[in-house]
């Protein structure tokens, strides 16, 4: 059952989450807008696609994220741990391809533990680590009344401090911040 609650955002920092779905990239976005400092986002180099530093503009500065390709799973991990552990980046982003097994994701938390970092995996639907804090759905709501192309749910479908939730929220370019979104009445 989802209640509604209050919005969890920002995540909690020293803790590692996950998110799945279609816009996922675009919680990625609105996450890396919300935490000072600087952003490392890892994708595996054999991905064909990759993410031009310009389409963050809308959301953040671009020149506030840096962009890593290493060449496996295994070495991005490496580059996440050591990133979460060294705290240096307020936020540190993996796209990941595998589910983690538990050893790799409590790795992860206990580096961001150390740090003092938040770590964010984006994963395929269906695949995540036990290891997770949260693990979200970010899916796009199609409003043909609204001009507005942002309007996503985000959804906590795991949660391992306290319920579910699911919220419709909108990224307002002009006041650089995520609104709430009231569900369409009938």
């Amino acid at each position: 059952m989802l209640r509604d609650l209050a919005l969890p955002f920002p995540l909690r920092p020293a803790r590692v989450y996950e998110v799945c779905g279609p816009v996922a990239p675009s919680f990625a976005a609105c996450l890396a807008a919300s935490v000072p400092g600087a952003v490392l986002w890892l994708c595996e180099s054999w991905h064909s696609d990759t993410l031009n530093p310009l389409g963050f503009l809308p959301v953040l500065d671009p020149t506030r994220v840096l962009l890593a390709r290493p060449a496996n799973q295994t070495d991005a991990l490496a580059v996440a741990e050591e990133a979460l552990k060294d705290g240096a980046v307020a936020l540190v982003v993996l796209e990941i391809t595998r589910p983690l097994d538990l050893r790799e994701g409590r790795r992860l938390q206990l580096a961001a533990g150390t740090g003092g970092s938040i770590g964010l995996c984006l994963i395929p639907e269906g695949m995540g680590s036990n290891a997770a804090e949260t693990r979200w759905r970010a899916t796009p709501v199609f409003d043909p009344k609204r001009e507005d192309s942002t309007l996503m749910r985000w959804e906590i479908i795991k949660n391992k401090m306290g319920t579910l939730g699911a919220w419709n929220v909108c990224w307002n370019a002009q006041a650089h911040r995520l609104d709430l979104v009231s569900p369409a009445g009938e």
